[in-house]
């Protein structure tokens, strides 16, 4: 496989803002073990080798155990994630999902319960840009380094 355009070179200004976007969410009270976690799900959801080298890459350099990774894809049959975490990973599903779930007020309550309205803005502005990010990488086969 070979990459179709270089989108950084292509458009600065449009990468230049989910940059932006990027700088918010590191600045947000969300943790960061948490923010790798939700950024490694959407992209396993979407099939993201990019962003899935990256971010697991950066999960391993701030920490994250060989056991979680392995496992993120089935947490739900894990005792390994925290109900904060689980919280995040369903609503991250269901966002990522959105076209076929809705975003149904069951992982809505589930969400709202272990995060405060900021913190559910940012975490949903999270899984809105790593979604964004892949269509990116995925869209233009920006290869894994």
């Amino acid at each position: 496989m070979s990459s179709r355009i270089d989108f950084y070179k292509a458009s600065p200004g449009a990468i230049k803002s989910l940059l932006v976007v990027e700088e918010h969410i590191a600045k947000s009270s969300l943790e960061k073990p948490l923010t790798e976690l939700v950024r490694l799900r959407a992209s396993q959801i979407n099939g993201c080798a990019f962003c899935l080298n990256m971010h697991a890459s950066d999960a391993r350099k701030a920490g994250e155990t060989e056991q979680r990774l392995a496992t993120l894809s089935a947490w739900r049959e894990t005792p390994y994630f925290t109900e904060r975490e689980r919280a995040a990973l369903e609503w991250t599903e269901a966002l990522t999902l959105v076209a076929e779930t809705h975003a149904p007020d069951s992982a809505y309550d589930t969400v709202s319960a272990q995060f405060s309205d900021t913190e559910l803005a940012d975490l949903t502005l999270l899984i809105s840009i790593i979604n964004t990010w892949n269509r990116f990488a995925i869209g233009f086969r920006k290869l894994p380094a």
